[in-house]
This record gives C-alpha cells, sequence and structure tokens, in this order.
C-alpha cells in the first residue's frame, strides 16, 4: 500500500476562526458551556452538529467507537438510543460507561464527556421509538443490528416485512429499543488555535457541584 504521509502533509487543519472564548468567565455547569457552543455551532453552518463519536469497551477492555446522534441534553446527560442488542448495547449492559465526542470543525472546538451509562425507562423508550420516522422503526425492528448478513436482498425484504407489520400496527415498539445516558463525570472543552495553542477546560463532577481546571494545549 502507497503511503498517505505525502498526501496528508498539505492537508489544512484548524483552519477556523473559533468565536470568543475566556474560560475564566465560563459558566459552573458544563451542561450550560455545552448548549452555548452547540448553539453557536449550529449558527456558523456546522453540518450535523448533534453527531457524536461513542466510545464504549468490550469484554476484553478493548474500546470500540461509532459515531450516532445525540438525542437529548438534560439535568441527567446527554442521551442516545440505540438497539439493547446491538453491540454497543451488550457492551454497554456489561460495562456500563462510555465516552462521547463531538466535533465541530466550522468554530474549530470540540467537546469530550465521559461517564457512567444508564438506561431510560420503558415508557420512555416505548416514545422514543415511536417518535422515529415509519422507515427508521422499519429498520430497527426487521435487523438485527450488527450481525452478519447473508446478502442485501436478506435486509431488504426483513425491513419491508417490518414496515408492513408497522402499516398494520403503529404501535409496534422494538422490544430492544433503548435510551441511553450518560451521566458526565468530567466534560472537556476543546478550543483550537492554528498555532496550536489551544485552550482546554475541564470540568469535574464534585457531586453536586463542579470544579474547573484549565490544561495545558
Amino acid at each position: 500500500m502507497h503511503p498517505l504521509r505525502d498526501s496528508l502533509r498539505p492537508l489544512a487543519s484548524l483552519a477556523a476562526t473559533p468565536p470568543p472564548f475566556d474560560p475564566t468567565v465560563a459558566p459552573e455547569n458544563p451542561l450550560e458551556l455545552f448548549v452555548a457552543w452547540f448553539g453557536q455551532a449550529v449558527e456558523a453552518g456546522q453540518l450535523e452538529p448533534h453527531a457524536m463519536t461513542l466510545s464504549t469497551v468490550d469484554a476484553d477492555g478493548v474500546p470500540d467507537a461509532r459515531v450516532l446522534i445525540l438525542k437529548d441534553l438534560t439535568d441527567d446527560g446527554w442521551w442516545f438510543a440505540s438497539s439493547s442488542a446491538s453491540v454497543k448495547g451488550v457492551e454497554l449492559t456489561a460495562n456500563p460507561v462510555a465516552a462521547l465526542t463531538f466535533y465541530w470543525p466550522t468554530v474549530g472546538r470540540s467537546v469530550r464527556i465521559r461517564g457512567a451509562v444508564t438506561r431510560g425507562s420503558d415508557d420512555e423508550n416505548a416514545r422514543d421509538f415511536s417518535r422515529r420516522g415509519l422507515g427508521a422503526r422499519a429498520v430497527a425492528l426487521g435487523s438485527p443490528q450488527s450481525k452478519p448478513l447473508g446478502s442485501r436482498d436478506e435486509s431488504e425484504a426483513a425491513i419491508e416485512k417490518a414496515a408492513r407489520e408497522l402499516d398494520a400496527h403503529p404501535e409496534l415498539v422494538s422490544p430492544t429499543w433503548t435510551l441511553w445516558c450518560v451521566r458526565p463525570s468530567t466534560v472537556e472543552f476543546w478550543q483550537s488555535d492554528a498555532e496550536r495553542r489551544h485552550q482546554r477546560l475541564r470540568y469535574s463532577s464534585q457531586g453536586q457541584s463542579w470544579s474547573t481546571t484549565l490544561l495545558w494545549p
């Protein structure tokens, strides 16, 4: 395989001009700062600002990561949804801790969240599933996520069957559909600088309050 080094070096990085940020006057709660940064990313035209990387660990302690969508942010933490039978669902059930990473290159910012993971209630899971579009519900009902697939035709047939079942019974809910919440122990805000003089501010949970620490770039 041809090495990529010569192709990678000329590529631009950290080209954005971030909005002003003074960590010395940051809010006491990291959720408030996240909402502010998220809003600025949206205003700047960041594509899919709610996309985030979810990192988990398997039974052998090997990390695993994938990109999915933020469902909500509440006082409890950051919410996402998935089948409990998926790889991430199995890993979260066995070891309910996770990390989330948001990266918004349009504003040169990133946020990292680490913490314990809890599940939504049966009613919350059902409500979230029912709010999904028909196609998304059909996929959730008709496909055993992450399992080996024989052919594309096999998956299309299973999803079409699930869509017909939903058409006949709109109240159907996937028994494995689960809301998950990352309850943060630490939240780190990173703002880029073209000269690599990045700003980093870490919030650490202290029970009902938070402490903040400036970090070297």
